[in-house]
C-alpha cells in the first residue's frame, strides 16, 4: 500500500510563501510522475504541478505563472512544492499523488491533503 503524507500547509498573507512536502515510504510502482493538485471549497480538484521520476522534468498548470516550483529528492523520497507570491485564490487543500499527466483520473495514489489559506 502506497502511503503519501503531505505537510507544510498553513495560513499566510497574500504575497507570502509556503513550501509543501510530500513524503512516501516506498516509491509508487510504475508511477511516471508525482503531482500536486488542489481543491477549493465548492470547486473541482485541479492540477497544479508535477515532476517526472526519470528525468525530473517539471510541468505546471497555466495559472501557476512562474510562482510555484516543483522538485523532488529521490534520496529522501520527498516531493516539494515551493509556492511564492501566494494569492487569496490559491486557498485550497493541496494533495500530492502519483501517476501521470495533468488529470486527476490518471493518478492512483493520493495523500490526505494539507490546507493552505492565503489571507488578503
Amino acid at each position: 500500500q502506497v502511503h503519501l503524507v503531505e505537510s507544510g500547509g498553513g495560513l499566510v498573507q497574500a504575497g507570502g510563501s509556503l513550501r509543501l512536502s510530500c513524503v512516501f515510504a516506498v516509491r509508487p510502482r510504475g508511477a511516471y510522475a508525482m503531482g500536486w493538485f488542489r481543491q477549493a471549497p465548492g470547486k473541482e480538484r485541479e492540477f497544479v504541478a508535477a515532476i517526472t521520476w526519470s528525468s525530473g522534468f517539471p510541468y505546471y498548470a497555466t495559472f501557476v505563472q512562474g510562482r510555484f516550483t516543483v522538485s523532488r529528492d529521490n534520496v529522501k523520497n520527498t516531493v516539494y512544492l515551493q509556492m511564492n507570491s501566494l494569492k487569496p485564490e490559491d486557498t485550497a487543500v493541496y494533495y500530492c499523488a502519483s501517476g501521470a499527466g495533468d488529470a486527476a483520473q490518471y493518478y492512483d495514489y493520493w495523500g490526505q491533503g494539507t490546507q493552505v489559506t492565503v489571507s488578503s
